[in-house]
């Protein structure tokens, strides 16, 4: 998927970006990831969460719940997690030796544990470099 990183770019009518900085073309790709995640949420994509996600990746929700990838995954397909919405506000991406770490207030419109609402999330995604292509490990809010 290519992305074209204007002040505000509508990637489709689930996910948007708001970036006003200027990303080299590492960042580009770890963002791309964080996108794709996002929209697997959404469409409730169990294997394309599945490829995008390391196998000991954890979650740490706001309320402080940690979960691993397959409790994850399952609360999304079982309809517990349900995402409608995501806007990625900003992003400051950091690059090290084969680590990425993607820093945002990511605004979810969702219905959690049968709460519905609007939640800005200010997010730390860590990503890992393996064979050329970034995978998510870890995401705490």
């Amino acid at each position: 998927m290519k992305v074209n990183f204007l002040n505000k770019v509508l990637l489709s009518m689930n996910v948007s970006i708001i970036n006003e900085k200027e990303l080299t073309q590492e960042q580009k790709e770890v963002l791309n990831r964080f996108v794709e995640f996002q929209k697997a949420m959404i469409e409730k994509d169990s294997e394309k969460l599945n490829e995008l996600m390391q196998d000991n990746y954890t979650l740490t929700h706001m309320s402080g719940k940690t979960q691993t990838k397959e409790e994850y995954i399952d609360e999304i397909m079982d309809g517990t997690l349900n995402y409608y919405k995501s806007i990625i506000d900003n992003p400051t991406i950091t690059i090290g030796d084969h680590k990425a770490v993607l820093k945002a207030d990511v605004t979810l419109d969702a219905k959690v544990y049968s709460i519905k609402g609007t939640w800005t999330l200010h997010s730390e995604q860590t990503m890992e470099k393996v064979n050329g292509k970034w995978y998510l490990s870890k995401w705490d809010n």
